[in-house]
């Protein structure tokens, strides 16, 4: 376990500490578990923690969230049975969650973890 004070990447998911909420976001509802990234290939990143709540932009970016913890921590686990990325232990506050992109001949992707 890695513990998290201000930025640190979980693959191809980058979480970075921020000051305050950027203008213009909205609490998503969840059911338990929270998935701040999809995986193409299933091996989603969650973290299920009741004291932590998601947030979207209204104008919604697939690219990017934001997350809210309540608790003194939150781990986020990468779902995946073999050569799984270490579980991120984010500290208590805001964190930008952000998917990481990569240059193609056909135009910027998101990078495939």
């Amino acid at each position: 376990m890695i513990e998290v004070s201000r930025l640190a990447a979980q693959g191809d998911v980058l979480f970075r500490r921020i000051e305050a909420m950027p203008g213009a976001v909205v609490e998503q509802p969840t059911a338990g578990r929270i998935v701040v990234a999809h995986s193409e290939t299933g091996h989603d990143h969650v973290v299920d923690d009741p004291a932590v709540a998601l947030f979207e932009k209204i104008d919604r970016d697939p690219m990017i969230c934001y997350l809210r913890v309540d608790g003194d921590f939150a781990d986020v686990r990468h779902l995946r049975a073999y050569d799984t990325h270490q579980t991120l232990r984010l500290a208590r506050g805001l964190w930008e969650v952000r998917r990481q992109r990569e240059w193609a001949p056909e135009g910027w992707r998101r990078v495939a973890d």
